[in-house]
């Protein structure tokens, strides 16, 4: 099928996610992807520098993986998961619990980041009333996403993404998020603020507190510190309260450990995995919980089991895949292309927070997390998701082979590992000539 047949037949079929069909360009057929690029139609090649929504860790088409897909469909392709089981699904959720804090044993698998959050919510509150305790409410932070399902979006109510179904919505309490950028210097008073409120919050006995650690992802890459994560674990322990960390944007390097919980040496109660959990090759999560709130679903009587369940819950392809990337991401190699990506992030945004303004475009708010980097564009109108001179970069970037796609005003830099050093350079070599470029 040639290129304009693919956009001719999704033209007329497809609805694309987080889109306005009505003032947005004509999408580009990518027909294939290897290592850290992607090829459309017409043979133009993109960089990808968002890892295609996050997902792709080791590169697209990593033969390892691939294989280890292939393999797995020859034997095993797909079986109920509820009074069976199979070896890819018992050795992921070994090998993923062994790289968590100790105490978090017991994976439940679903579909993807929104399901792996619903699940979490779902399980906090059934854990309270399974030990005949009224624990109803949760705590989010402002602007937190969390995913699109109903529970997922009542977590995330305060980004702004889903005021067209707000009546929908169960409450859902939220504090300050305390983010914070190289060279702040009120980020202490933002933390003790956010903590007071938090603490006001906890004496109310809230189910759970969900919070996404070191990284706020869609609210514009958004970072807190590391201790103001543990001062808030503390408060939320003290207080009885379950801690719930959505590390699905977070998990596997993103944040430079394994998992920003590592980082930040917090263990939760539940942590909520997915996007690079298959290094991209195929949608799968976990909910990992701690044995404790496992062992309070036990009993005789079914109502007191939890009642949740997916069609292709740990699909045999999807832990194949994951069980891959776990060990790629474990090699040498990986770990010190990890390094590497944030060592030539912090060079280059360094330099470029320096220059001098590009005429209307100021830098600000330089911040880096691992492999991610990340500043406003500020000084050219509007600011948050809606920004207009988020479709100008995107525009921008698109046409000189780069994948950029900024969160409104925030541009942003999440590579798959295998990005070379030349090629980071070469992104933001661009990112400083758009930015010149700018009115």
């Amino acid at each position: 099928m040639s290129g304009d047949d693919i956009i001719g037949l999704d033209a007329r079929h497809i609805w694309h996610p987080f889109t306005q069909a009505e003032t947005a360009p004509p999408v580009a057929a990518i027909v294939r992807g290897q290592g850290a690029r992607l090829w459309d139609q017409t043979g133009k090649e993109y960089l990808d520098l968002v890892s295609s929504w996050w997902v792709t860790l080791h590169g697209h088409g990593h033969p390892a993986i691939a294989r280890a897909v292939a393999e797995q469909a020859g034997r095993l392709e797909q079986v109920i998961f509820a009074d069976f089981t199979h070896e890819p699904a018992a050795r992921l959720a070994a090998e993923v619990t062994a790289l968590l804090p100790d105490g978090l044993e017991r994976v439940f698998y679903s579909d993807d980041g929104s399901t792996a959050i619903e699940v979490a919510l779902k399980i906090a509150y059934q854990y309270w009333r399974n030990l005949g305790r009224e624990r109803r409410g949760f705590v989010a932070f402002e602007g937190g996403y969390h995913g699109d399902t109903l529970g997922a979006m009542s977590a995330g109510r305060s980004s702004g993404f889903f005021t067209a179904w707000d009546d929908l919505l169960f409450p859902v309490s939220t504090v300050p998020f305390p983010a914070t950028w190289d060279g702040d210097e009120a980020v202490a008073d933002r933390e003790e603020q956010s903590l007071a409120a938090l603490a006001r919050l906890l004496e109310g006995q809230p189910a759970a507190v969900i919070v996404e650690p070191l990284v706020q992802g869609a609210a514009g890459m958004r970072m807190c510190r590391p201790e103001f994560l543990r001062r808030l674990a503390a408060m939320v322990r003290e207080a009885g309260s379950l801690l719930i960390l959505d590390e699905v944007m977070t998990g596997f390097g993103r944040t430079g450990a394994i998992f920003a919980c590592v980082k930040a040496a917090i263990r939760p109660d539940m942590v909520c995995l997915s996007k690079g959990l298959t290094g991209g090759f195929l949608p799968l999560s976990m909910t990992v919980a701690t044995d404790d709130i496992w062992r309070a679903f036990l009993g005789q009587s079914i109502d007191r089991a939890f009642l949740h369940g997916h069609s292709f819950t740990a699909n045999p392809l999807g832990c194949a895949a994951g069980l891959a990337s776990l060990a790629l991401l474990r090699s040498t190699d990986c770990q010190t292309r990890i390094a590497a990506i944030e060592a030539v992030n912090r060079t280059r945004l360094a330099d470029l927070a320096r220059r001098p303004p590009s005429r209307g475009a100021v830098i600000a708010r330089p911040r880096i997390c691992g492999t991610i980097a990340a500043f406003d564009v500020a000084g050219q109108g509007d600011a948050g998701y809606g920004a207009a001179v988020g479709a100008v970069l995107k525009k921008a970037f698109m046409a000189r082979g780069l994948l950029l796609r900024p969160l409104g005003d925030v541009l942003y830099l999440l590579p798959p590992y295998c990005v070379s050093d030349g090629d980071l350079h070469r992104a933001w070599d661009a990112i400083g000539d758009v930015l010149q470029s700018l009115p």
